[in-house]
């Protein structure tokens, strides 16, 4: 088979890989000239653990190309994948959409016999019908069938998530689309996963209400920590307690800075327009939006006041910028949040990330210094705040943390260290939802 990709950003780079290793002939394309050139020398723009072997290897068996032209690409393909982006749009929340409807009007213009043209990228429900519209528009003889496949890849985990999916969705209304599909996917049939075929518009949503109540499950279990510190109960124990029940299950139930990425801040958000223009406003998702963004804020108070009200003069040292470990993605991540609200409150940032201190962050974060590991960021710091779990932050000596430090203060807003060795080991401790002691409770 062959399917052409249409962008290569996250999901376009991931999935095209992906195929290939498969056994499919894939094209990918970018307007990026310098993003396809990189491709082509075997540089991945983006983190993620093992794409680039996967991109080598592929790439050398003449499976997996890279071009930006579009209109030379999609002429054969089997299947025009359409995996570009679409953030929130300025001014109004709604997802933007521009860079799709123009990836589909000149898919119709280079289309030359049938092919399935299938939305890869997260779009409002609708957006499917609209992309036959359009396409129809420039190219009114064109053969083909829209189809809405909407990817749930984890940032750190997308190439396992890929190959052995919890299931693959498909909105497809005709049985010749169906049936590309079907042959695309067929190595997935061998693990018994399970394909689910709906209309569009179902499928559009099934993605957007994953990702929304993922996204609710998260803010939930970040209110109780709240209320585990003023009553003195370890939302860990909570989280287990309630986790083994099949119906609630155990993933996505740990307490953080909240959540953010590329998916679940702009896919809640659109999530609620799309309900709000058709008159089915959606509460709960309303209510989450404003408590992650109300969260993120509040975290920085936390550091604060581990540091006994005041950070005015103080050097922090941060370690972890990205929304979670395994990835360089800085969208949406806490730190955003954090940092700037430490700033305003006169602290100094010194800061370490191994893999979000590209020149992306650089700008996003001014006057923070960066540092080139966790040992740099925080000696002679004041204080030490963990904002993401990555490995090698769970490792660190806490002997050796204490003797860096000006202070003995850590504030743990993911719960990675125990709060009984760190009090122990003489620290002033603070974590999310935890007892500092076994009779008392965290400020």
């Amino acid at each position: 088979m062959r399917v052409t990709m249409i962008g290569t950003g996250y999901v376009g780079l991931v999935t095209g890989a992906c195929f290939s290793e498969f056994g499919v002939d894939v094209t990918c394309v970018d307007k990026d000239v310098a993003k396809i050139d990189r491709l082509k020398r075997g540089e991945i723009p983006i983190f993620e653990p093992g794409l680039d072997q996967l991109v080598a290897k592929n790439a050398a068996a003449g499976r997996l190309k890279f071009t930006t032209d579009l209109k030379s690409a999609v002429p054969g393909a089997d299947a025009v994948f359409i995996a570009v982006g679409t953030p929130s749009r300025r001014g109004d929340g709604h997802a933007d959409l521009s860079y799709v409807y123009a990836a589909a009007e000149e898919i119709g213009r280079a289309l030359t016999g049938y092919a399935v043209v299938v939305t890869k990228s997260t779009v409002p429900v609708g957006t499917g019908r609209e992309v036959s519209r359009r396409i129809k528009a420039v190219a009114p003889k064109a053969e083909f069938d829209v189809v809405s496949n909407p990817e749930f890849l984890r940032e750190g985990a997308a190439i396992s998530d890929f190959m052995r999916p919890d299931r693959v969705v498909i909105g497809a209304e005709s049985e010749r689309a169906r049936a590309v599909m079907r042959d695309l996917y067929r190595p997935l049939y061998l693990i018994e996963t399970p394909i689910v075929f709906t209309s569009l518009e179902t499928s559009e949503l099934i993605k957007y209400a994953a990702n929304t109540f993922l996204a609710t499950k998260i803010t939930f279990i970040n209110e109780i920590a709240d209320l585990c510190d003023k009553v003195g109960a370890d939302v860990h124990d909570v989280a287990k307690g309630i986790g083994l029940d099949g119906r609630i299950g155990r993933k996505f139930l740990h307490p953080g800075p909240g959540y953010g990425g590329s998916c679940f801040p702009k896919d809640t958000l659109a999530l609620v327009k799309t309900a709000q223009d058709h008159g089915s406003p959606l509460r709960i998702i309303e209510t989450v939006v404003d408590i992650n963004d109300k969260r993120k804020a509040a975290m920085a108070q936390r550091i604060v006041e581990a540091c006994g009200g005041s950070v005015a003069g103080k050097t922090i040292a941060i370690l972890g910028l990205t929304f979670k470990p395994n990835t360089d993605d800085m969208r949406d991540a806490p730190s955003l949040s954090i940092i700037p609200e430490l700033q305003k409150a006169g602290a100094r940032i010194r800061a370490y990330d191994p893999e979000g201190m590209h020149g992306e962050a650089r700008q996003m974060l001014p006057g923070v210094e960066f540092c080139d590991s966790a040992v740099a960021a925080m000696t002679g710091a004041d204080a030490m705040a963990l904002l993401t779990e990555w490995n090698e932050f769970r490792a660190l000596d806490v002997t050796k943390i204490k003797q860096l430090l000006k202070a003995p203060i850590v504030v743990d807003l993911r719960n990675v260290y125990s709060p009984a060795d760190m009090v122990a080991a003489g620290f002033t401790y603070r974590s999310i939802g935890r007892p500092t002691t076994a009779t008392g409770t965290e400020s």
